[in-house]
């Protein structure tokens, strides 16, 4: 998988003297960090991709219409339990969920897979994280992965697979498991990962047409490390500035006034969470000091918000929402933060200067802490909304 970074390959791939990749039709490209073009050096960027994708025949391509590459990706049939996927983009990570080994690489890597259809990987160990227990109303995913980081910290799975398991993730989303697998990169993670069972097979029904063949760990596993969860307890958590790993109770950090919200990214943009933070907004008004931007992860989620009125929820709330794109996650064109400006955001970095001004701060949260606190105006517990 590549996304704007396939200007970056072509140059790698033009000095070592490759004219066309040798399996175009393993390739996945699309464009999504800055989309549509917010500059004139973006809108060359784009159309140098696409002038590349031409040259290399790439079939599986996509442009900008369809939205962010990690919901792309397994929503197209690009992603199978079993499959090795690798992309230009740290979150590759996100489909583990599926039982996939996926994780990013650099410009460098892609070429020489697209040259010779094969890349260098060490094994990695493997840290078994198992979670069990029902969570409360308002305390989602993004609550579990947030506490996971905190206890591991930003290195604690350093080139290790994180493998999610328990009666919890068995009875979590398709839309959940993503969010844990998308993250496990922010605790320095080769990949995250989760066994396929039939939640996996009912959402890659009708979407795929390659015969695939799902992998589970043996019994007798060797793991480095073996931790446990009981998330019955949990409370909602945010992640401090300047790293997603300073996850705290949001008791913590309750009352600090924002002057933003996001609602999206490859983490949190799915159809999950606009549905939780609907139910939350119905019928109420955000403060006029507060933007709140809510982007759909993909043209399929929006279309399905559209006709569910969840869209209609939104901007009758106040907030805006927009086309699907990484937008304020990236930091690359829209929803930028000034000085001493505070977001809450449901994305999953919050590095310095990541959204804007190097003045500025955010604070990650699951969809329900960003909506509530959106709805507040200051950092707030969904549970109490």
């Amino acid at each position: 998988m590549v996304h704007e970074f396939l200007q970056q390959v072509e140059t790698v791939f033009r000095n070592i003297e490759m004219e066309k990749p040798l399996h175009p039709d393993r390739i996945v490209a699309l464009l999504d960090h800055w989309a549509p073009a917010p500059s004139v050096e973006a809108a060359e960027i784009h159309k140098i991709c696409r002038e590349l994708v031409d040259q290399y025949d790439i079939k599986n391509w996509y442009d900008m219409r369809d939205g962010i590459c990690h919901q792309i990706m397994p929503e197209k049939g690009h992603v199978l339990p079993g499959d090795v996927i690798i992309g230009t983009d740290s979150h590759t990570t996100t489909y583990g969920a599926f039982g996939a080994f996926s994780t990013g690489v650099g410009t460098t890597d892609m070429a020489i897979a697209f040259a010779t259809g094969k890349l260098w990987l060490k094994i990695p160990e493997s840290i078994r994280i198992e979670i069990r227990g029902k969570l409360q109303s308002n305390v989602m995913s993004k609550d579990i992965i947030l506490r996971i980081l905190g206890d591991i910290s930003a290195d604690g799975a350093t080139y290790k697979a994180m493998e999610f398991c328990g009666d919890t993730i068995r009875t979590m989303s398709i839309d959940g498991r993503m969010t844990l697998c998308n993250m496990s990169i922010e605790g320095g993670a080769k990949n995250g990962i989760i066994e396929p069972d039939q939640t996996t097979f009912d959402f890659l029904k009708n979407r795929v047409e390659r015969e695939y063949s799902p992998l589970y760990s043996d019994s007798d596993a060797d793991y480095s490390e073996k931790i446990e969860y009981d998330v019955s307890k949990l409370a909602p958590q945010v992640a401090k500035p300047f790293s997603p790993a300073n996850a705290v109770p949001v008791s913590e950090v309750e009352g600090i006034e924002i002057d933003q919200a996001f609602l999206g990214s490859c983490t949190n943009g799915r159809l999950e969470d606009l549905r939780t933070a609907a139910d939350i907004l119905r019928g109420k008004k955000i403060p006029l000091r507060v933007r709140m931007i809510v982007i759909p992860a993909s043209r399929e989620i929006y279309l399905t918000a559209l006709k569910e009125g969840l869209l209609e929820i939104f901007i009758e709330s106040g907030a805006q929402v927009y086309y699907p794109t990484c937008g304020p996650c990236i930091g690359g064109h829209l929803g930028l933060l000034g000085s001493e400006e505070v977001c809450v955001s449901s994305s999953n970095r919050n590095f310095l200067g990541r959204m804007g001004s190097g003045q500025s701060k955010v604070y990650l949260a699951s969809p329900a802490t960003v909506t509530a606190s959106a709805l507040a105006g200051r950092l707030s517990d969904p549970r109490i909304n």
